[in-house]
């Protein structure tokens, strides 16, 4: 089950405060899956609780399948893949998408 519109999006606008604290590039708002996907990767375990009860893991499951690279740290990626395989069965691949310059590097 999730929350309401109202408190899902309100969920959003205070913890894309509190997580993402520079400027998008194109000066547009974050996009909601970027803000869940930042506070799935550094949020305290409290704000992730909340991510769970307001959009439930089968959407977070999804934000991962589709992240952008640098989204996920390894640490963050092997955490939730594990908790969301576990809980929902979800096929999320084994590691997190890399930037461009991380991958020539590893």
């Amino acid at each position: 089950m999730g929350m309401t519109n109202d408190a899902s999006k309100n969920l959003i606008d205070s913890l894309g405060r509190k997580y993402l604290w520079w400027r998008p590039v194109d000066g547009q708002a974050f996009p909601d899956d970027r803000i869940i996907a930042q506070v799935m990767n550094l949020g305290t375990y409290d704000d992730i609780l909340a991510l769970e009860t307001a959009f439930g893991q089968a959407r977070l499951a999804a934000i991962m399948v589709h992240a952008g690279p640098g989204w996920f740290n390894d640490r963050s990626w092997e955490f939730w893949r594990g908790r969301l395989t576990f809980a929902i069965g979800a096929a999320i691949p084994a590691r997190a998408p890399r930037r461009a310059f991380d991958a020539a590097t590893s």
